[in-house]
């Protein structure tokens, strides 16, 4: 029996590939625009932690205000406020470290590179 033609080495190698198929999923699904699936989840995600920072420091500033009478000074601030804070929030998810943090997993403590 020649080794090269062996019928239990293309069963093999044909379970082989089925295994690493399901353990290793396509990509994401590419869209029209060429950016993928997750591409537009990062974009909604990161409009929303914008926009919520916003509202969260506008409702803040405007119950002060309302509670104290002090009109325009506590919204103002907390509007100031809930804008940086959101702009933060925004900058940690698209950073380019917390995308190799992501896809490596937590650091394993001092001296990791």
């Amino acid at each position: 029996m020649d080794k090269d033609n062996d019928p239990s080495d293309e069963s093999f190698d044909r379970r082989l590939e089925a295994a690493r198929e399901r353990l290793n999923p396509p990509a994401a699904v590419e869209r029209d625009t060429g950016g993928t699936l997750s591409d537009l989840g990062l974009v909604i995600r990161s409009g929303t932690e914008l926009v919520s920072a916003l509202v969260v420091g506008v409702a803040i500033g405007w119950g002060l205000d309302h509670w104290l009478h002090t009109k325009p000074w506590f919204l103002i601030v907390f509007s100031l406020l809930g804008g940086v804070a959101g702009v933060l929030n925004v900058w940690r998810l698209v950073r380019p470290d917390a995308i190799n943090t992501k896809a490596t997993g937590p650091d394993d403590g001092p001296g990791r590179i």
